[in-house]
């Protein structure tokens, strides 16, 4: 199916917003509306690469009801257990700081952070957080101050609030007013999320705005 000028004029407009040097990871985030959840604020931000770790075999349910589509927004890429340290090594090593959400003597509070510097941020599980191995890989520890009797926040939640962090200091220092994916990687994704767009849409007989 043909999409109208309008609709690619929205999916441009869409790329032109997406902030390759801001990624997502979650490691051993099991419940898979959790993650659905983590996807639609990463969508929302212009995140444009998710990463998930999971220790458990199978496949990783999207709940579409939760994203409402904006899974399909982003570069998703499962990074099998054994090559979690090298994955981040390699972050590392493209000047990418690793942002981990842990409780530590060294934590900072998430608002203290500059998240204008190409940025991964790592989340674990609520109940025993990231593995050791990852902890030992981050480039700075960063908690939510809480006052009450509870100590964290559901993992969804606590993205929220570190994403649009992130987005309100990129956004004041203008990220999402020009085009930051490089101009080649721009017109391969422009077409592969075009042509997706149009089959989508045409399996569900929907007008193309």
């Amino acid at each position: 199916m043909v999409l109208t000028p309008e609709r690619i004029a929205k999916i441009e407009k869409l790329l032109d917003r997406r902030q390759p040097c801001l990624q997502v990871m979650l490691e051993n985030v099991h419940d898979s509306h959790n993650i659905s959840a983590v996807m639609r604020t990463a969508d929302a931000v212009g995140v444009l690469d998710f990463y998930y770790s999971l220790e458990l075999s199978g496949h990783v349910k999207t709940h579409k009801t939760i994203t409402q589509g904006a899974h399909r927004w982003l570069r998703k890429a499962r990074i099998p257990t054994e090559k979690r340290v090298a994955f981040l090594e390699r972050k590392r090593e493209e000047g990418m700081q690793i942002l981990v959400t842990e409780l530590s003597d060294d934590s900072r509070d998430f608002r203290e952070v500059d998240y204008t510097r190409p940025t991964l941020l790592l989340f674990g599980n609520e109940k025993e957080g990231v593995t050791s191995e990852v902890s030992a890989l981050a480039t700075r520890r960063i908690v939510i101050p809480m006052h009450g009797m509870v100590q964290s926040l559901n993992v969804s939640v606590a993205a929220a609030l570190i994403l649009y962090e992130a987005e309100r200091q990129r956004s004041r220092a203008g990220f999402y007013d020009r085009p930051r994916i490089d101009p080649e990687l721009r017109r391969e994704l422009l077409a592969q999320w075009i042509r997706r767009d149009g089959i989508l849409r045409k399996s569900r007989g929907r007008v193309n705005r």
